[in-house]
């Protein structure tokens, strides 16, 4: 069990639906953080993209990328997630994984697919929140377009940190930053968010925002807009404690089940 949590985030560029090159680029980034960091985020879908044509970058949990990860992970002795695409059963996911240094991986399946560009009609939508157990934290895995609903983030479960992957366009940037500080406050949660950066092959422009927010809602890194960065914050047991049973709000949620 460890008091603080040490979370590095990757906001990068992505090579469009081009997994090799995609893992080569983060494997220069990962290398290069010489700190101890004990968990590394990567963006959504980091091997390809936010693509429609899942049949050209889909891996299997045997894949590749997973292998890469798990590999990653053990020499780093760090956690590392982020998105991918995975067929499985002949339907594809965008999956968030979560390896650990051990190579034991969990996975959660984005449960709000974004209409807007037909991800509902391509991709599987899972229907399964999970609570990861790391080091004595309890850290809620969720990928972009869930950070619109409220009511699937809800902290029933009293976890300690969010943290959200995306491809998030520049264009809806303030409700991104918007809905980032919210999640935290209402929840009593840091957190997280990590977002890509560039333009993709359909033209959207991503300008990255990703943040740090304490569960009061302040900004905690200072990870500049539009470019290539790598930060790491340190997150306080301590400081959920002290401000939840200063401020016990959470007790206070109304009680409903989710269907």
């Amino acid at each position: 069990m460890s008091n603080t949590l040490n979370i590095a985030l990757l906001q990068t560029d992505l090579t469009w639906e081009n997994p090799e090159k995609n893992r080569l680029h983060f494997s220069e980034k990962i290398d290069a953080i010489t700190a101890q960091v004990d968990i590394i985020v990567l963006p959504e879908m980091f091997t390809s993209g936010f693509t429609m044509h899942p049949s050209s970058v889909a891996e299997t949990m045997d894949g590749e990328t997973i292998s890469w990860l798990k590999t990653t992970a053990a020499k780093k002795q760090s956690a590392i997630t982020g998105s991918l695409v995975i067929k499985e059963n002949d339907n594809y996911y965008n999956r968030m994984v979560f390896v650990h240094p051990n190579g034991m991986v969990e996975h959660y399946d984005k449960r709000h697919t974004f209409t807007l560009a037909g991800e509902d009609k391509i991709y599987t939508s899972g229907n399964k929140k999970i609570i990861v157990n790391y080091k004595g934290w309890k850290i809620c895995p969720l990928v972009c377009y869930d950070l619109r609903f409220p009511v699937w983030s809800r902290n029933s479960d009293h976890y300690d940190v969010l943290i959200y992957v995306a491809s998030w366009p520049t264009v809806r940037m303030l409700a991104w930053d918007t809905l980032l500080r919210a999640r935290a406050i209402e929840n009593m949660s840091y957190c997280v968010g990590v977002n890509r950066i560039g333009t993709d092959a359909n033209n959207h422009e991503y300008s990255g925002h990703s943040a740090v927010y304490d569960v009061l809602g302040e900004r905690m890194d200072s990870i500049p807009y539009s470019v290539e960065a790598v930060e790491i914050v340190t997150l306080n047991k301590e400081d959920i404690t002290f401000n939840r049973n200063k401020f016990s709000f959470l007790a206070d949620q109304d009680q409903f089940s989710i269907t």
